[in-house]
């Protein structure tokens, strides 16, 4: 029997025999499932501390960003930390000047642990420089900085036996390069080489589509094993390949790993019982890029990945309580109440580009978030200070308060469905009125789709989106008093579109068109599965 499966809801089936034993016992007792989590949570990599797991993941173009999250069965992650709060300051990464930093920001990171020190790194395209971040205590920090020239783009940074420190990288043509020991720079007269020259020479004479990116280095039973991402040119098949080398400069022998679904691009991880594990991700369209866990087994000195070429779908690890609500932290309610001592946001938030601080605050009106304007700005997409986080399959809605007496002509304000073609339920003041308005940018253009006078001066907001079954939307409506909600416009189609490169996410958001100044006050957000009310 054919059922969805749900990284949220665990269904277990007792028998007869079975149905008296404690419900905590029987969900200890469900196996996990993939995908591990039901979110945009691509080109991860994952380490071991002891009996403990870490894993980074891109957010690109958000504040924080470089998220650090923390396992102890690889199963049910946690958010622990962002390894910076901005990548850089400029035009792009501010929104200024007609620049922006849509599908740039930083990328697929390397996370290591070396001589007590936590190493998270990227690249980014809108600085040209590779970034390496450092701690000892990824949940505490500080995280701190080193960057340099040039950009080393899909990244693998590794720690040799000896103590020698390189980086694997590039695109189709896989260098190998040393780095100084303290890793401000790459190492003169270190080693510089090619050690791949080309991943797509393992199709044979259908060498076309993705070429050889997503570098991740290991070093397993005495040997150096590269992992890369690449397709045929016949079709867009992401595939797993492996280059293995008895000497970390080569020569690599390689071979197709695993070609099923799509799923693609990472690395190995043992776990301390000595279980072998590849994590992987599959592009899921429009909730994003969403990470898989495959079971590995050992021949002949390669990695085998997944049960007859096939990635199971049930995994031989107790589920607990896998998936991104609850006590994750990947996405979370926020009733905008903070005690002394609370951080400002919980690390589910992520600004879209820098924040700008002087233009939201939690404590002008306490037990809300306040956000004015200090600019004009034509679109959602200009506009700063839109907090945001995940949106999650199969379904998944979000819910808000909005105060908006303090809004002037020209000011937007409300709740989206967020990537470039957006959607978004919200409040627009024109002439002195207030409307209540559904927009939808579908064709890249924003329309106003639907249009209600509202009389009073607060409103709740809901959007709910659907990934499956398809075909992909977003439901928008509102509610005068937080217990009846009432559609407004049409659905919106939610597609995985470029320049963004990221799922959708739910955005709280203010923006002027005319006048800068005004402010509008956020009561709460609260995350549901789309098929409740979040109340």
């Amino acid at each position: 029997m054919n059922r969805p499966l749900s990284c949220f809801l665990i269904a277990v089936v007792l028998s007869a025999a079975s149905q008296a034993a404690p419900a905590a016992e029987a969900a200890q007792a469900a196996p996990a499932h993939n995908p591990l989590i039901w979110a945009d949570v691509p080109d991860i990599a994952i380490i071991r501390v002891g009996k403990t797991y870490y894993m980074s993941s891109t957010t690109m173009h958000m504040s924080p960003g470089l998220p650090i999250m923390k396992s102890t069965d690889l199963v049910n992650w946690r958010m622990a930390s962002y390894a910076y709060q901005t990548l850089a300051d400029n035009d792009a990464l501010r929104l200024d000047n007609g620049k922006n930093a849509y599908g740039e920001g930083s990328w697929a990171s390397s996370l290591r642990y070396h001589d007590g020190v936590f190493h998270a790194s990227t690249f980014a395209a809108n600085t040209g420089r590779t970034h390496i971040y450092t701690t000892r205590d990824p949940e505490r920090g500080p995280w701190k900085e080193t960057s340099f020239e040039p950009l080393l783009g899909d990244h693998s940074l590794f720690f040799d036996d000896d103590g020698r420190v390189y980086m694997v990288y590039g695109g189709g043509r896989i260098m190998l390069t040393e780095m100084k020991p303290d890793l401000s720079g790459l190492k003169p007269g270190g080693v510089n080489k090619v050690i791949v020259e080309n991943v797509n020479a393992l199709f044979g004479a259908d060498q076309g589509g993705l070429k050889g990116e997503g570098s991740q280095l290991f070093k397993a039973h005495g040997r150096y094993y590269l992992f890369n991402i690449a397709s045929p040119g016949s079709r867009w098949a992401r595939t797993v390949t492996i280059h293995r080398a008895d000497t970390i400069d080569g020569p690599y022998e390689g071979r197709i790993a695993l070609d099923d679904r799509g799923i693609a691009q990472g690395g190995l991880i043992d776990t301390p019982e000595g279980k072998w594990y590849a994590y992987l991700f599959k592009d899921n369209a429009a909730v994003g890029r969403i990470p898989y866990l495959v079971p590995v087994t050992w021949k002949d000195g390669w990695p085998v990945l997944g049960k007859d070429g096939k990635v199971p779908m049930t995994l031989d690890i107790p589920a607990g309580a896998q998936g991104v609500s609850g006590a994750s932290g990947i996405v979370a309610s926020d009733e905008f109440d903070r005690r002394p001592g609370d951080p400002d946001l919980p690390l589910a938030w992520q600004w879209n580009h820098n924040p700008e601080p002087r233009d939201w605050s939690l404590t002008k009106r306490p037990g809300h978030l306040s956000l004015t304007t200090s600019r004009t700005v034509p679109t959602l997409l200009e506009a700063r200070n839109t907090l945001t986080q995940r949106t999650f399959g199969p379904r998944s809605s979000a819910t808000t308060r909005i105060d908006v007496s303090g809004m002037k002509d020209g000011d937007w304000a409300g709740l989206a469905a967020f990537q470039r073609q957006y959607g978004f339920v919200g409040v627009k003041m024109n002439d002195g009125a207030r409307s209540l308005v559904k927009v939808s940018a579908e064709t890249d253009k924003p329309e106003e789709i639907a249009s209600i006078p509202l009389a009073g001066k607060t409103v709740h907001l809901k959007v709910d989106c659907e990934f499956e079954p398809a075909p992909e939307v977003a439901r928008f409506s509102y509610s005068l008093d937080g217990k009846t909600w009432t559609p407004i416009g049409r659905p919106s189609s939610l597609k995985y579109t470029f320049p963004h490169f990221m799922g959708y996410r739910f955005g709280l958001f203010y923006y002027s068109t005319q006048t800068a100044g005004g402010r509008v006050d956020f009561d709460y957000y609260r995350v549901g599965q789309g098929t409740e009310d979040p109340r």
